[in-house]
């Protein structure tokens, strides 16, 4: 049985970030760990109780908290700066005396270690595919907007395709905000996506290819909106990554065989349309398989991060903004067949990268074991002359720290 542990909030933040206190946003963050209960009094703890005390004027990257709670021992979590304390990692018979330490601000060091944020054992962040410098800094009215920038970067993963990487950023957080403003939820703009991608569907079948780009092209900007939405809220549903993961699976196939039902009816049709339908379905799972089989059997990471060119990969690769890409230049250049080929082929090309790929981890694991992506062995800051650390990690916002002072 998993022992419960404690936290307790201190105050609250002077502004609000995506439409959230700092009390919420720790709280809604807290909520989607299992072994964390929030305590209102510390009158409800026992002597013996972990408990873990923050400030809610701070943002906390969650990573930090999770590993504050794996601490084994009381220890003060203070900025690198100006040394306040902002977490506090101790038991119920001292939480009370520990909690005014964070209502003084003010930490006079004793027998009880202090830490920063760089002294936590925080690795890759393996669902997103990146390697972001973990982060504690104050919400203050000053950096409102700097800090919800801040949150939006970090919710985009490290390695993804070249559309998502460069062009949606800027407008999906403008989209974001106002979706924000206007109380949408994740879900909101996942089911308006699921609208938008069998209409570009339908209009693919019947050979109308341009409205189709326009309605596909729309479902995938909001297929970024809906996740960065969810991340930057912490509204986060298990419906809501069921829809958004079963529809990024499912509707990209689909796609490409309506879009080769449709040129039948043009001047363009293409030739062995039944053969090149399956060899592109062989190309679609065939890479997820690829992708699959290295995550279950080889390494606890996916394979788009285990060595550099892989990262590079991912940007092309044969998933659905590449391939619309193809299909957009084949349409804009009045071949649509041609378009469709090369999303045949590109398919292929990329499953037999990702095969050879596979291979090669299979020998790596069997000549040394354990596999290691390349972003453990490297800092985004100190490394930043690497073009891969330029291109797949951020620099943290913290080297432009903001003391709490300046919002008095």
């Amino acid at each position: 049985m998993t022992t419960p542990f404690f936290v307790h909030i201190v105050g609250n933040s002077k502004a609000n970030l995506w439409g959230m206190s700092g009390r919420i946003r720790l709280e809604r963050m807290l909520g989607v760990i299992k072994t964390a209960t929030v305590v209102e009094e510390l009158s409800q703890l026992a002597e013996t109780d972990p408990v873990l005390l923050l400030r809610a004027d701070y943002l906390f990257d969650a990573r930090v908290i999770n590993a504050l709670m794996m601490l084994d021992k009381s220890t003060v979590l203070i900025t690198p700066i100006d040394e306040i304390p902002v977490a506090i990692r101790t038991d119920g018979k001292h939480a009370g005396m520990m909690c005014e330490v964070l209502h003084e601000k003010r930490w006079e060091p004793d027998d009880l270690p202090s830490c920063t944020v760089k002294d936590l054992p925080i690795q890759v962040q393996q669902n997103l595919k990146k390697k972001d410098p973990p982060y504690v800094l104050p919400i203050l009215r000053c950096n409102q907007a700097e800090l919800e920038s801040e949150l939006f970067a970090a919710s985009y993963k490290g390695v993804t395709d070249l559309v998502t990487k460069w062009l949606w950023p800027w407008p999906a957080f403008m989209v974001t905000r106002w979706c924000v403003q206007l109380g949408l939820k994740p879900n909101h703009v996942t089911l308006l996506s699921l609208v938008f991608a069998v209409l570009a569907g339908v209009a693919f079948w019947y050979g109308a290819f341009g409205i189709g780009l326009v309605m596909a092209w729309l479902m995938t900007f909001l297929d970024t909106v809906d996740g960065k939405l969810a991340r930057v809220t912490l509204t986060s549903s298990k419906l809501g990554d069921v829809l958004d993961h079963g529809l990024d699976i499912v509707h990209p196939p689909l796609w490409y065989l309506a879009w080769g039902v449709g040129l039948m009816a043009t001047a363009t049709p293409v030739a062995n349309l039944e053969l090149l339908t399956w060899l592109m379905f062989i190309g679609y799972v065939g890479g997820r398989l690829c992708e699959g089989a290295f995550q279950f059997w080889l390494a606890s990471f996916d394979i788009f991060i285990w060595h550099k060119i892989d990262s590079f990969h991912r940007l092309i690769t044969a998933r659905r903004n590449p391939n619309l890409i193809l299909l957009t230049a084949g349409w804009m250049a009045g071949r649509p067949d041609i378009g469709f080929i090369l999303v045949v082929l590109w398919h292929l090309l990329s499953t037999l990268f990702l095969a050879y790929r596979l291979f090669a981890a299979w020998q790596s694991q069997s000549r040394e074991g354990v596999l290691h992506s390349w972003m453990e062995g490297i800092d985004p800051v100190r490394d930043r002359e690497q073009l891969a650390v330029r291109i797949f990690t951020r620099l943290p916002l913290v080297q432009r720290y903001v003391k709490p002072a300046a919002d008095q």
